[in-house]
C-alpha cells in the first residue's frame, strides 16, 4: 500500500475527524499529497499540524456538502496547487437516529442533501478531470445501513442506498476510461457519528450510541480502506461480527432478517 499512495493526489471530505481524519493519519507517513476537506476549517488545520503536514504536501479546503451546487469550483483549486487529483474518498456525510414519524421532511432533504447529492456533486466535479488523465480512484464510504435498511436511520439508510446505485453505474459507465470505483460498507465504527446524528427535529442527538462505543477502531477501518482502494476492490463491507451476520441473513433469509432487524440493537 506504502508505494501506491506515494506522490498520489489524495481528496479526502469528512477529514476533519472520526473515519476521515483515521485516514489522513494513515495517510501522512506515505508520501501522499493530501487534501483535507470539511465545514470546519480549524479542525482541518488541527488535522494537518497533528499529522506533520505542510504546505508542499497538503491543502485545506473546507467546503459544506449541503451546498452542493458550490462544489464545482473547488477541483480547479487542487489542480492549482498539486495539477491533478489521483484518488477521491467521498467521506464526508450525516446518520439520524429517529422513528420514521417523528421525522420532519425537512430532516430528510438535509440527509439526502449532504449524503448523496453532496457525494456525487463532488465526483461529477472531478470526474471530467481524471476522464481526460484516463485514470483515478474513487470510493464512496456507504455504511452497512446501506445494504439494508436499519431502525431509527431510514433517512440514512436510504441516502447510502442511493449511493451504491450511483456508484456501480458509474463504474460500468467509465471502466474504458480506467476509473476505478470502490464502494466501502462500514458498520459500527468508534467515532462521533452518533453524537452528530440528526434527531427527527434536525438538531444534532448529542450522545454516544453504546454500539458505536465498542466499534471498530477508526484506524484500523481507515487502513482497510486504502488497502481496498489500492487493491482496486470493486466494494468492501467493514465490519463487526452482529453487522456480517445481517449481511448474510439478509441476502439468504430475508424473512428471517425482518425478525433479526425489527429487535436487534442498533443504538
Amino acid at each position: 500500500m506504502n508505494s501506491f499512495y506515494k506522490d498520489k493526489v489524495v481528496w479526502i471530505t469528512g477529514a476533519s475527524s472520526g473515519i476521515g481524519e483515521a485516514i489522513v493519519q494513515e495517510l501522512s507517513s506515505q508520501g501522499a499529497k493530501i487534501v483535507l476537506s470539511a465545514r470546519r476549517e480549524k479542525e482541518l488545520k488541527r488535522v494537518k499540524t497533528e499529522n506533520k503536514l505542510t504546505d508542499s504536501n497538503c491543502l485545506i479546503l473546507p467546503l459544506d456538502l449541503e451546498n452542493y451546487n458550490s462544489l464545482n469550483k473547488f477541483p480547479s483549486k487542487v489542480i492549482k496547487k498539486f495539477g491533478r487529483i489521483d484518488v477521491l474518498i467521498n467521506n464526508g456525510g450525516i446518520s439520524q437516529r429517529s422513528l420514521a414519524h417523528e421525522t420532519s421532511v425537512k430532516t430528510y432533504e438535509s440527509l439526502m442533501n449532504v449524503n448523496y447529492f453532496g457525494n456525487i456533486a463532488l465526483t461529477l466535479a472531478v470526474l471530467p478531470l481524471m476522464r481526460e488523465r484516463s485514470t483515478g480512484w474513487i470510493s464512496s464510504i456507504s455504511s452497512v445501513a446501506g445494504l439494508f435498511g436499519v431502525p431509527l436511520r431510514t433517512g440514512y439508510s436510504a441516502t447510502k442506498a442511493a449511493l451504491t446505485g450511483f456508484y456501480e453505474a458509474l463504474r460500468a459507465e467509465n471502466t474504458d476510461a480506467k476509473i476505478k470505483v470502490t464502494l466501502v460498507y462500514p458498520g459500527f465504527v468508534k467515532t462521533q457519528i452518533s453524537n452528530n446524528a440528526l434527531k427527527g427535529d434536525g438538531k444534532k442527538q448529542g450522545k454516544m450510541d453504546h454500539v458505536i462505543s465498542n466499534g471498530i477502531d477508526p484506524n484500523e477501518c481507515a487502513r482497510r480502506i486504502l488497502n481496498a482502494i489500492a487493491g482496486e476492490k470493486l466494494e468492501v463491507i467493514i465490519a463487526g461480527p452482529r453487522e456480517n451476520f445481517g449481511v448474510w441473513l439478509h441476502k439468504f433469509f430475508p424473512t428471517l432478517f425482518a425478525r433479526f432487524i425489527a429487535k436487534a440493537k442498533v443504538t
